[in-house]
């Protein structure tokens, strides 16, 4: 009966068994998925009802400002994205909110927020600033543009030193002018009166 129980394929008292082993790791790996798969599936969820939060401040914002992608996808990481560069995500936590934007630099996390109103404000300003941005760039390109036209005033800002002597009349300048020279003379005549080898 031992000599059974030792070749393959014996009795009941094998101490490794392949297939049984095979089983208990392929439901473990079953098992394991099925949590990625629900943590992803929570994740989106949690991100479109975001969506729906801020579905009002996108058609809010004004025609020409395609920058925005306001789109939620998913992947390894399903994320909503607000522009080229930024997006939200679900925390490790899978409770909160990151509102997270790639630099040259690296990702910067600009607000993290375990309540989806907050996290919505913080997505609904940075909105509102690249708005902002972008119309100034606009309006200085345009004053940039109106400059160079022919009948178009160019007004440079000067320091306090170049608008006080703008305001200077012309007489004032050229006698600080030869004041100057005539310190600088005497100067010239004292150092080699006094200063200059024979």
């Amino acid at each position: 009966m031992a000599e059974s129980d030792s070749r393959p394929g014996g009795g009941e008292g094998k101490v490794h068994d392949l297939f049984a082993a095979i089983e208990r790791v392929r439901s473990a790996q079953a098992e394991r998925d099925d949590v990625v798969v629900e943590m992803k599936q929570v994740a989106r969820a949690r991100l479109e009802l975001l969506a729906q939060d801020l579905r009002p401040v996108f058609d809010e914002v004004p025609a020409g400002h395609d920058q925005f992608e306001f789109a939620l996808a998913g992947g390894e990481t399903p994320r909503l994205w607000i522009d080229m560069t930024s997006f939200v995500r679900v925390g490790r936590d899978r409770r909160s909110y990151e509102f997270v934007k790639d630099t040259r630099d690296g990702r910067v996390v600009l607000a993290e927020a375990d309540k989806r109103e907050a996290i919505a404000r913080s997505v609904t300003d940075y909105v509102a600033e690249r708005i902002l941005e972008r119309e100034r760039a606009m309006e200085g390109d345009w004053v940039a543009m109106r400059a160079r036209r022919p009948g178009g005033r160019r007004v440079e800002a000067r320091s306090d030193a170049a608008q006080a002597a703008g305001r200077l009349p012309g007489w004032t300048l050229a006698a600080v002018f030869l004041a100057g020279l005539a310190a600088g003379a005497v100067g010239l005549a004292v150092w080699l009166r006094l200063g200059a080898p024979l």
